[in-house]
């Protein structure tokens, strides 16, 4: 089981309303999301407390279950997620960077993975979510593959 921050009020807008941050993400919305980025969910449930959404069941992959913490974390009012880790679903304590202010894929990629040229790796590892490698933003939170 783990659990991982991200940035309340940085996250995508899934409701349309300004004071987003202050609401309860609702399950629903986060199915919807996580269906309209093509991730198979299945296997998998969210519930949400407060600010936390919590991912319970087996995903179909390690990958997968990382991307669907990052999906629903990354959304407006989610402050922490919570993933329990039935039947050892999550091998390997997943690796993820908070973006800030200035940051690029390359120079995460030179700070995490130890070479600039190999920021495609993370773009590719947060795709549905990232739809290009300019695409970033202060307080979205990235998956960083291991090999």
């Amino acid at each position: 089981m783990g659990l991982w921050s991200f940035v309340k009020d940085a996250g995508k807008s899934l409701f349309g309303g300004a004071a987003e941050a202050d609401e309860a993400p609702k399950v629903e919305k986060l199915n919807e999301e996580v269906k309209n980025l093509g991730l198979d969910a299945s296997g998998v449930e969210f519930a949400v407390e407060g600010d936390k959404v919590i991912v319970k069941g087996n995903a179909v992959s390690q990958e997968v279950k990382e991307k669907l913490i990052l999906a629903v974390g990354n959304v407006a009012g989610v402050a922490s997620v919570e993933a329990e880790d039935v039947d050892g679903d999550l091998a390997e304590e997943p690796v993820f960077h908070t973006v800030v202010k200035g940051d690029t894929l390359s120079a995460i990629a030179k700070k995490t993975l130890g070479n600039a040229n190999r920021y495609n790796e993370i773009f590719e590892a947060n795709r549905p979510m990232l739809s290009h490698p300019d695409k970033i933003y202060p307080g979205q939170v990235l998956r960083i593959p291991q090999k």
